[in-house]
């Protein structure tokens, strides 16, 4: 006898318990020879477990809810109050487990996105735990545009990570100070995914940031840059010894670059830009052609 289906708002009923959501996937993986998905298909799941147990969270590690493999990666619930230490330390440790495997590997090097979210899941030991809006929403994370262009802009020879949490890990965990992690060390930025209708503001934070990344911003809206009263923004790079202070740039979607920049730099949100060296000083400097998605876009 097939199950009946509940109708939204015909009646009230018990919430599912709230569950935290952990979920990576590896960029580039479809890119991969056929033969190398299978095996990294299980190298993921193998290093994830590994950097739980070196994170101190072996009991976790046993205890996951719901997991699956997804082919290019895993997800799995938890026990939202351990929400703080799947950020830190296990993010930075992760980072450290993958670093280590791609300076040893004679195979494809690991670079991994991963999401951080939580809401009410069923968990009741059936065959449909852990399936609804939360886990979409996981999976949309690890998809959106941000962090893929961030992990993208990254020096595949240090950067192995980046991680995107939820709005609502991000004030009940990290603003709330309950985990390692400084809130300093995280970027907002809006999360939507291509041919896809979601949108929401989400964090990004990458363990090891390189390149670019030490001077870049990810921000949420069109506003002009900041300037600080105390510090200039005039002059050289970071090699000439300047500084810099109130630097930031708020764009809708995709890579501010600050500091100098050489060869090309395509974002896949709509808008590229060829030019030759760039150094960015006051307010915009781009030389070469700077091509957008539509017309009236800056």
């Amino acid at each position: 006898m097939p199950t009946s289906m509940s109708q939204p708002h015909s009646e009230s009923r018990a919430l599912p318990p709230y569950r935290g959501l952990f979920a990576v996937d590896a960029k580039d993986f479809t890119g991969l020879p056929a033969v190398q998905h299978g095996p990294v298909s299980q190298l993921i799941p193998e290093l994830v477990d590994h950097a739980l147990g070196r994170a101190g969270l072996a009991e976790l590690r046993e205890g996951k809810r719901f997991p699956a493999n997804t082919g290019d990666g895993i997800v799995f619930g938890f026990d939202p109050e351990k929400l703080p230490f799947l950020i830190w330390p296990l993010l930075p440790v992760l980072d450290e487990v993958l670093a280590t495997y791609n300076q040893q590997t004679v195979g494809p090097r690991i670079r991994l996105r991963a999401s951080v979210h939580v809401g009410p899941l069923p968990d009741a030991g059936g065959p449909g735990d852990g399936n609804g809006t939360p886990r979409n929403d996981t999976h949309r994370l690890l998809d959106s545009r941000p962090v893929k262009a961030v992990l993208a802009a990254a020096s595949p020879e240090t950067t192995h990570l980046a991680a995107v949490f939820s709005s609502r890990v991000w004030e009940d965990v990290v603003l709330a100070g309950y985990t390692g992690l400084h809130p300093d060390r995280c970027i907002e930025v809006p999360a939507t995914v291509e041919g896809k209708s979601f949108t929401q503001q989400a964090w990004l934070f990458v363990p090891t940031p390189s390149g670019n990344l030490l001077e870049a911003g990810i921000l949420p809206a069109a506003q002009p840059a900041e300037t600080s009263d105390t510090e200039p923004r005039h002059g050289g790079g970071p090699g000439n010894g300047a500084r810099y202070s109130g630097n930031t740039q708020h764009v809708i979607e995709g890579a501010a670059l600050m500091g100098d920049v050489g060869g090309d730099f395509t974002y896949t949100g709509g808008a590229s830009y060829r030019a030759a060296n760039q150094h960015w000083g006051d307010g915009d400097n781009v030389s070469g052609d700077k091509h957008t998605g539509g017309k009236g876009q800056a």
